[in-house]
């Protein structure tokens, strides 16, 4: 239950990929790679539209072909990356309109979860949330915004969870990968569009059984979100693969 909201950090923070070669190939070493592709879309060091050519990955992390294809199947998955026949995988480039429908959706489950997760809330949900909480807020203090983004959607996600509604918690989970996109590309760096202790109020109410007016919380909480964001679309381009992750010899 708590595997999402233990990752953070950015591309170089965890693990580098060893050059072993192509027989190296591993789940434990693709998880590495994947969270390192993952936090360089996040963190806006590959822009969106940007071109992810198999060749090239499997070059930089040398790793198989077959490697490269996993993961990037994994980013398309969580809709970071976009597979394209002939065109093949680019960096997802999130719409204006996708935007508003993704937080459109949120509005609806999310916040309809409230009173169900107001119901089943105990003492020790009520202190790994705070913790969450307070993860967020000291990323977001040390200019760690991609690992801040992270955390606030592990919040959702968690919450989500304690519905008991397993359908309904793995769709929030699709669109908190999504809006993270959104947050990292059209959002204000050192902000995440609310204020630093909406998250340990939300769980106050929670806490106190309030399902009504914690549905009204997150309502307000997400629509601030949404409009503290500023789309500008972008010019694709093609990235230097070698120079954003580091690992030229």
């Amino acid at each position: 239950m708590q595997k999402s909201h233990e990752r953070g950090g950015g591309p170089l923070d965890t693990a580098r990929p060893k050059h072993v070669g192509k027989n190296g190939d591993g789940a434990e070493r693709h998880e590495v790679i994947y969270q390192t592709i993952s936090d360089a879309i996040i963190e806006h060091q590959l822009r969106p539209g940007a071109r992810l050519r198999e060749d090239a990955l499997t070059e930089v992390f040398n790793i198989s072909r077959t490697g490269v294809r996993k993961i990037l199947q994994r980013l398309a998955l969580e809709q970071l990356v976009t597979l394209t026949p002939r065109r093949g995988a680019s960096v997802t480039r999130p719409t204006a309109s996708e935007a508003r429908d993704v937080f459109a959706a949120r509005q609806l489950v999310e916040c309809g979860l409230m009173p169900e997760v107001a119901r089943r809330i105990t003492q020790d949900d009520v202190r790994e949330l705070k913790r969450m909480a307070r993860e967020e807020r000291e990323a977001l203090s040390v200019g760690a915004q991609s690992r801040a983004i992270k955390f606030s959607a592990a919040f959702h996600e968690r919450l989500a969870e304690l519905s008991g509604n397993a359908t309904l918690a793995a769709f929030v989970r699709q669109l908190c990968s999504r809006s993270s996109l959104i947050l990292a590309v059209y959002g204000s760096t050192g902000h995440l569009g609310c204020e630093s202790h909406d998250h340990d109020d939300l769980v106050d109410c929670l806490e106190r059984g309030e399902g009504t007016n914690a549905r009204a919380f997150m309502q307000r909480h997400l629509k601030e979100i949404e409009a503290s964001l500023s789309v500008v679309e972008e010019e694709a381009s093609a990235p230097d693969l070698h120079q954003i992750f580091g690992l030229d010899e």
